[in-house]
């Protein structure tokens, strides 16, 4: 399967390599253009599956450009564009001559690759599904214990409804997974739309759920994309009270008016929430809406944690190291019973995700042939040791400036949680809850390589 093809367009150096980076961390193919005639010239020979567009540029402005690539009234690439002075005009032009969406400067890089995800899952599907980049683990949560089989048969029950579901579990248990799985039995012809918790704060929440309408125009919101379908609200714990609030008046009349219009706009979609698992504790502390949470969990589901169901771990052993070869062009490597057995025996405190990225890195990091129990129980201690030697450093830490002692600190805890992500920068964006475009400044201020740090 061929990666996606993604061309970069801007002129700020930093920018483009920044975002080429990051796209390329993803598995994405990357090129970049700085300027409107160098971005022809790779358009002509390349036809990219995504342009990400800057609209000031020094020879010719993006949405020019755009209007090149559109006129005859077939753009072959998806396009998103970019600005540091987007209007809201702007974007509504930007929309009329096809681009996929607009995205202002300074980038959010996780609404970046949001919208880079879905830019490229809107292409035709027999493109899409070419796109190696894309391709989802599974959309059926794994196991044959007892647990999961019930789990199974309440998610099936849950698809033939249209009432809301909340989802619990452990971080890393496949909340989302179970998520994907009830959309796929359901009979909603409409698509599954995942909310972006960078996109659900500050002054821009309401649009981004309801959408906006200004001069006659309108930019869809959340709620309008996911009509239809279903809406996925990942972590309803960690969302900003504003957009709390927003949804729980939605539901409560069951509508919405878009910013700026005066029409009160049907709730066409159904939403499933996922979250930890003391959603209670939190409506008692009113740090969740009481009527929100009770709107939602109409149907709950709890995804069990790894530990619970040893049962199923070869199975997902088996998955997963069938799976990245064929998806990641990673070796083929078996895992025997012994090996198999040493791994039922670990607690699993990152669940699923957790036992994913081990296998990975068996398949990475080891030597040809059969997986051995002496490499499992280095990866699997190797988390161990990390601590041991981060606990070591600071025996000294109480000795140093308060600044000096905090850049120490930092730097040890983002190796640290950089090798358990096996050199991801994703996967650490996601674990330690900070933002990639912070994340990445952070680590190139503490002088650490993600590339270095991943391979040792």
């Amino acid at each position: 399967m061929s990666q996606a093809q993604i061309l970069v367009v801007d002129d700020e150096p930093d920018i483009r390599q920044l975002v080429k980076e990051i796209l390329e961390d993803e598995g994405y193919s990357v090129r970049v253009a700085k300027d409107g005639e160098s971005a022809r010239l790779v358009y002509v020979q390349q036809k990219p599956d995504l342009v990400l567009l800057d609209v000031w540029m020094p020879d010719i402005d993006g949405i020019s450009l755009l209007k090149e690539w559109s006129a005859n009234g077939n753009l072959e690439s998806q396009v998103v564009i970019m600005s540091g002075h987007g209007t809201l005009e702007t974007a509504v032009e930007a929309t009329r001559l096809g681009a996929f969406d607009f995205v202002q400067k300074p980038l959010s890089l996780a609404k970046l690759l949001a919208t880079v995800r879905k830019a490229l899952e809107s292409r035709p599907p027999a493109i899409a599904a070419e796109l190696s980049g894309q391709q989802v683990l599974t959309v059926k949560p794994l196991g044959n214990s007892p647990v999961m089989q019930l789990l199974r048969n309440n998610a099936k029950q849950a698809a033939s409804n249209a009432s809301p579901v909340m989802i619990t579990g452990e971080n890393g248990s496949g909340r989302e997974t179970l998520a994907r799985y009830i959309h796929q039995l359901s009979s909603s012809a409409g698509d599954l739309v995942i909310l972006d918790h960078s996109q659900a704060g500050g002054d821009n929440v309401c649009s981004y759920l309801f959408g906006s309408v200004l001069n006659g125009e309108v930019l869809k919101g959340l709620l309008d994309k996911a009509a239809g379908g279903i809406l996925f609200i990942p972590k309803l714990h960690k969302l900003p009270a504003e957009a709390l609030e927003l949804l729980n008046n939605t539901l409560e009349s069951n509508g919405y008016t878009p910013q700026g219009g005066m029409e009160l706009k049907p709730l066409a979609c159904r939403i499933i929430c996922s979250a930890g698992e003391n959603l209670e504790q939190l409506v008692e502390d009113r740090l969740l809406p009481g009527p929100l949470y009770f709107s939602l969990n109409v149907l709950p589901l709890k995804v069990p944690a790894l530990r619970d169901r040893p049962e199923d771990i070869p199975e997902l052993i088996g998955y997963f190291s069938d799976w990245l070869p064929n998806h990641e062009n990673l070796p083929y490597r078996s895992f025997s019973v012994p090996v198999q057995n040493r791994m039922r025996n670990h607690s699993w405190p990152g669940n699923v995700r957790e036992l994913r990225n081990v296998v990975q890195r068996l398949l990475v990091l080891g030597g040809e042939g059969e997986v051995s129990v002496r490499e499992v129980d280095e990866t699997l201690s190797q988390n161990a040791a990390n601590i041991n030697t981060a606990e070591s450093g600071h025996k000294g830490l109480f000795e140093l400036p308060l600044r000096e002692a905090r850049e120490q600190f930092e730097r040890d805890y983002l190796v640290y949680q950089l090798k358990k992500a096996g050199g991801s920068v994703g996967k650490l964006s996601e674990s330690v809850g900070m933002e990639r475009t912070h994340l990445y400044r952070k680590l190139r201020s503490l002088g650490i390589d993600p590339k270095t740090v991943g391979n040792s």
